[in-house]
């Protein structure tokens, strides 16, 4: 875990992490929050409908923006205040995926940073991009 203090962040800084997508992450997330899609759990469903094959939650995509503040971009010093999102391109179950940030504004007054934030897959395609306003404690 990182301990960026605000003043040792700058501006153009990035952080990022890989993670794997797979089927136990599917799973505890749909335990989680009771998203009983079929489009998330049924292939021959998701391919019905035009996809590869079973879809992941696009909100478990978009959960590791949490773990970027939170551990790596300040880390520790972090409050996340604000997150805006686009999803570009549908995950699929296997999917290796990039989660990076990078220091896009600083706000002195109220130590405040935020961060321009995408998510590749193994193809290096971006599957999410936004930004996430963030209080450095």
């Amino acid at each position: 875990m990182n301990h960026f203090s605000y003043e040792e962040i700058g501006l153009g800084m990035e952080e990022h992490f890989m993670v794997d997508v797979t089927e136990e992450t599917q799973s505890l997330f749909r335990q989680i929050t009771g998203d009983l899609n079929p489009l998330h759990s049924d292939s021959e469903f998701a391919e019905n409908k035009g996809f590869d094959g079973r879809v992941a939650f696009g909100m478990l995509t978009a959960s590791y923006l949490s773990t970027l503040a939170g551990v790596y971009l300040p880390g520790e010093n972090s409050l996340i205040q604000s997150v805006e999102i686009k999803f570009v391109k549908p995950v699929y179950i296997g999917d290796s995926l990039r989660i990076s940030g990078t220091v896009a504004e600083k706000e002195d007054r109220f130590h405040i940073i935020r961060l321009k934030v995408t998510i590749q897959n193994q193809r290096l395609e971006k599957v999410l991009r936004g930004s996430m306003t963030i209080k450095v404690l």
